[in-house]
């Protein structure tokens, strides 16, 4: 059991959070994490090789690709869509970038924040750079997914801003990338205080649209590298960088020791993650759902809509509760506004990869719908992602509603394997090298076996 004191009126750590933390990643066996955790680590991992394909020729992607190449250095690890190596930050970095593009990669439920987009980029890249076998990478993955993950359900409410991927993705790609080089419990600890000191990003990304919100995932994980790099060459760092005077807590985000701590090393929360149907913001799904139900239950046209009103919680309202301005980055702004995605569904009745280019986001068929949108905030209600209600006028229906409590994916309603496959399948066979039937098949087959491979620096290997 973790040793707790009273401190300051608050329940700290005897031993400093970042010291258990990185004991945790130092010496948890890979025989101690259960099926179930590396069954998801897999499945997450898949998914984000998979929107990173798709996401790899998306507004920005390839000007970063071509600046990583330009700065040149020794070729550690693959740039997954692009190919050919890159040193493990830079590869980290771009890898990040193109899997958080499109804002279709899995999301923690209870947690607002996205994990393996920060994990994965620096754990494959430190994997390859060490020639790491494939059971060492599982091991340091679930690691750091399920260190992101806690931090992020630890957090009390409400978010002050920061952006929860940024900020703390950097830990869990650290912890993840420290675990592969090796470092014992000290040098990771000080890995996790470096990683620290470059935690950044913020929610303004969000509120007004930019190619900024796809870097953040990339800045995370090219942060965690360099961090446990650097702590590998012996560069040191404060022991309480999460509950001291100046640590996270205090200046971030207030959180909860006791909850990130809670059964450390025996229960493992990379589980607690959902797969995305839409390449749109979380904080669009729920609605996304409501009106889909409420189109295919009426059979309803564009016209028969005559206004609709969204009841949505705080949260949701910041995220994606503001103006519509598809002028300067329209695919942004269709992933990260309410009002654009119901006009789209209402005229489109889905919303695809399609629906996010930049013709869908600036067509003048969607737009004329989006005045018929209002949003109404409950101030009760503190969810990241729901419950929305949407209500409906319509011609020919009076007043409809519907409500959605939450996203899909979890254990109440998962998605079937059918709709996880054709996701994976038009993700792959898009991007800036679209993969076939075979090469999925077998990228497919080397992720749920990849515990057995020797050395991961031949991962991609005979695939692309």
């Amino acid at each position: 059991m973790n040793e707790l004191s009273a401190v300051g009126g608050e329940r700290q750590s005897a031993v400093t959070l970042s010291a258990q933390l990185a004991r945790h990643a130092a010496t948890t066996r890979f025989e101690a994490i259960p099926q179930a955790a590396r069954d998801a680590a897999k499945l997450f991992m898949l998914d984000t090789l998979a929107v990173s394909w798709v996401g790899s020729d998306a507004p920005g992607c390839r000007e970063a690709h071509a600046l990583q190449v330009d700065e040149g250095g020794r070729a550690d690890s693959t740039a997954w869509v692009y190919g050919g190596r890159l040193p493990a930050a830079s590869a980290a970095f771009i890898n990040g970038m193109s899997a958080s593009a499109l804002d279709y990669d899995s999301i923690g439920r209870g947690a607002a924040v996205h994990i393996n987009i920060a994990v994965l980029p620096a754990a494959l890249a430190i994997a390859q750079k060490q020639h790491a076998s494939g059971r060492d990478f599982l091991t340091a993955l679930v690691i750091g997914s399920d260190l992101v993950y806690r931090l992020g359900v630890a957090a009390k409410r409400p978010n002050r801003g920061f952006h929860y991927t940024a900020t703390l993705g950097v830990f869990g790609a650290a912890a993840a990338a420290a675990r592969l080089l090796g470092l014992d419990a000290e040098s990771t600890r000080h890995a996790l205080g470096i990683a620290f000191f470059q935690a950044a990003g913020t929610q303004q990304a969000n509120i007004q649209p930019s190619l900024c919100k796809r870097i953040l995932s990339a800045f995370a994980a090219r942060s965690g590298v360099y961090a446990a790099l650097l702590a590998q060459r012996g560069i040191t760092a404060p022991s309480e960088v999460i509950e001291g005077k100046f640590g996270f807590y205090q200046l971030y985000q207030d959180g909860d020791p006791g909850r990130l701590l809670d059964e450390l090393g025996r229960r493992f929360d990379g589980v607690n993650v959902s797969i995305k149907k839409y390449p749109s913001c979380g904080c669009n799904h729920t609605t996304i759902e409501a009106v889909l139900k409420l189109i295919r239950q009426y059979d309803l046209k564009p016209d028969d809509v005559l206004s609709v009103e969204v009841t949505v919680t705080p949260y949701i309202d910041r995220i994606v509760g503001g103006k519509y301005d598809p002028s300067h980055d329209p695919q942004v702004a269709a992933q990260f506004n309410l009002r654009y995605t119901i006009a789209c569904l209402l005229v489109r009745r889905k919303l695809g990869l399609g629906e996010i280019q930049p013709d869908a986001a600036r067509d003048p068929a969607i737009a004329v719908h989006i005045p018929k949108v209002s949003l109404k905030v409950d101030p009760d209600e503190t969810g990241n992602r729901g419950p929305v209600v949407v209500r409906m006028r319509t011609t020919t229906h009076g007043e409809i509603s519907c409500r959605v409590q939450d996203v899909r994916g979890g254990a109440d309603d998962p998605f079937t394997q059918a709709e996880i496959d054709e996701k994976f399948d038009e993700c792959f066979r898009r991007g800036v090298r679209p993969l076939n039937a075979e090469q999925i098949t077998a990228l497919t087959k080397r992720v749920h076996e990849v515990e057995t491979l020797p050395d991961m620096v031949a991962f991609f290997d005979g695939i692309c």
